[in-house]
């Protein structure tokens, strides 16, 4: 008997279907979900949740949020979501050196400024690291470096 699993950003319905299995980057490390779970409300960080269904396993790129475990469903709120196959590589390398340029002028006089600059650097980074990871026959994408090899 699956269960039924949500995943949610603020602007939509990332995926919505049952699972075998559900793995979350829950705060305190990774969280693996079957059905009839016992009740949980964790927070999420950065990472990887992983959907296993029928022998198939959807990924999906989440920048933090949280997670409503019950017994029959899973359902993720996230503060960004997005399945790894439908990353855009180029905006997200764009995104990284727009957030690397912009830290490395310095501190911006506020501090909601910073933590928004640097959020954006780990939400790339993020994106970047989960199509190297988990896209199948995808072209690596550049990491920091590649330049001088």
């Amino acid at each position: 008997m699956p269960i039924r699993c949500e995943i949610v950003s603020q602007d939509r319905m990332v995926y919505e279907g049952d699972a075998d299995m559900v793995l979350l980057p829950g705060a305190e490390g990774e969280m693996g979900i079957l059905p009839n779970h016992a009740p949980l409300l964790t927070t999420l960080k950065f990472g990887i949740v992983r959907v296993r269904a029928q022998g198939q396993e959807s990924v999906f790129a989440v920048a933090g949020g949280v997670a409503e475990i019950q017994p029959e469903i899973i359902t993720v709120l996230a503060d960004a979501a997005e399945n790894v196959d439908e990353i855009d590589v180029n905006r997200a390398e764009a995104a990284r050196k727009r957030a690397e340029e912009a830290l490395a002028k310095g501190p911006p006089p506020d501090t909601d400024s910073y933590l928004a600059m640097e959020a954006a650097l780990r939400r790339s980074n993020l994106r970047l690291d989960a199509v190297r990871r988990y896209r199948r026959g995808a072209p690596r994408p550049p990491r920091p470096g590649d330049e001088t090899r």
